[in-house]
């Protein structure tokens, strides 16, 4: 556990593993606090080789909040490249899911030379007509913020039934265990509002996509309505050299239930991934 500062904001950060091994930076989607990167699961990536670093985005969990403060995803960026100063890690593996993945496509265009190689997940390309959200998907994101603890864990459960994995994925004990923390840790609905202003600011990345030269690998669900895969497919059509993998079943979330594969898949390609040089 530690903290990292980009100028006036901090960032909480904790890291597994051995630092000694290759890093893997993982980032966090709309509201998503870090520990939404289950510590099993970071456990995971460290147990084939890496050394994880998950943290929260401004505005979010234990990090910085910024009311009042408008930012972009480049600020978000920033912030990323800052937790790798903090951590003392010039080059790292960087891994974003939804946001997130727009976050490290932006960490990608802006900081190429800290970034060895990048994975987008469950994210888009910044173009209305790719990744669009479901009328029931998108009813959820937009609905009212939860007044109580209780309706914050009821809704984070409900959402997962409208753009979640495939039902028998769906372990309602550990969603609601897991929404408990995060309320409890910091709930903050003025944040989100915040980050998704960014994410709006952000606009079409497509020229800058075009011209990433980062080994890079996307992947995406077929079920997932919040962003559709349309989003993923674009964003590997756009990344020179970029792979796609769907994964059959996975929703707008990460289950247990994928998380071996989803290991196995990201291991791989970055054993494909060659030297490369820091700042």
């Amino acid at each position: 556990m530690a903290t990292a500062h980009n100028g006036e904001v901090e960032l909480y950060f904790e890291t597994f593993g051995d630092r000694t091994d290759p890093t893997l930076l993982l980032v966090n989607g709309l509201g998503s606090q870090c520990i939404n990167y289950d510590a099993r699961w970071c456990e995971m990536f460290a147990a084939s080789g890496f050394h994880v670093i998950r943290f929260d985005n401004r505005d979010t969990g234990l990090s910085s909040q910024l009311d009042g403060i408008t930012y972009t995803l480049r600020d978000l960026a920033d912030d990323a490249a800052a937790v790798l100063d903090a951590a003392n890690v010039a080059l790292a593996h960087v891994m974003g899911v939804s946001m997130g993945g727009m976050i490290a496509q932006r960490l990608a265009i802006d900081h190429a030379d800290r970034v060895w190689s990048l994975t987008s997940v469950m994210s888009s390309t910044g173009e209305s007509e790719y990744g669009r959200s479901s009328p029931e998907a998108l009813a959820v994101l937009m609905a009212e913020s939860a007044g109580t603890r209780d309706e914050y864990v009821d809704l984070q459960i409900a959402a997962k039934r409208v753009y979640g994995s495939k039902p028998e994925w769906i372990d309602e004990e550990y969603l609601r265990a897991r929404a408990e923390q995060a309320y409890d840790r910091n709930y903050s609905p003025a944040g989100i509002g915040r980050q998704m202003r960014a994410i709006k600011h952000d606009g079409d990345r497509t020229d800058a996509l075009r011209a990433l030269d980062v080994p890079t690998l996307v992947m995406h669900g077929d079920r997932d309505t919040l962003i559709d895969p349309s989003g993923g497919r674009r964003t590997a059509e756009l990344i020179p050299g970029a792979r796609y993998v769907e994964f059959e079943g996975l929703g707008h979330d990460y289950p247990e239930a994928v998380w071996e594969r989803w290991v196995e898949t990201w291991a791989d390609f970055v054993r494909t991934v060659g030297p490369r040089a820091g700042p």
